[in-house]
């Protein structure tokens, strides 16, 4: 789908307060409350926009303890056999097929050290995964869910991330 600017600006302002009014949005972008709307529709109709979610901070909630872990696994380990793995333990709060040495990196969080460490032993249990290597997280840098949508000049709106 091709993002005007005026749909560029949509989702920056939607990326830094879902519960914005059309009507907010509509002064911020020159549109009526009624334009908005419709182009918020079209943006959910085609993709663009999957859905709206309360952003907890993890550590507030007791989640106080993260890793990254790479898995190491066996012969032609499919994404799907790690898509469903990752499903089954709760303390996956990502996963990914990558590049390089391992075959998946799995973001872990859990309330403490003890709980990261039971979840890591579920996780090395998988039939699959031959190992793992871990580093804990020790601080957050940087965390956003999605890129900033930015029209990229001189490509007549094309979207670029920033």
């Amino acid at each position: 789908m091709r993002l005007d600017p005026i749909d560029q600006r949509i989702i920056a302002l939607l990326q830094d307060d879902a519960r914005s009014s059309y009507a907010e949005i509509g002064a911020q972008v020159a549109l009526s409350a009624p334009a908005v709307k419709r182009r918020v529709d079209r943006l959910r109709s085609s993709g663009v926009i999957r859905g709206y979610t309360a952003l907890i901070d993890p550590g507030a909630v007791g989640w106080t303890t993260e890793a990254f872990v790479e898995l190491f696994c066996t012969g032609r380990t499919s994404p799907e056999q790690l898509r469903a793995a990752a499903k089954r333990h709760p303390a996956v709060v990502g996963a990914y097929t990558i590049s390089g040495e391992a075959d998946a990196l799995v973001h872990l969080r859990a309330v403490d050290m003890a709980g990261l460490e039971q979840a890591l032993e579920r996780l090395r249990a998988e039939p699959f995964v031959t190992s793992t290597r871990s580093m804990i997280v020790l601080s957050r840098l940087v965390e956003t869910l999605a890129p900033r949508v930015v029209e990229r000049p001189g490509t007549g709106g094309a979207p670029v991330t920033s």
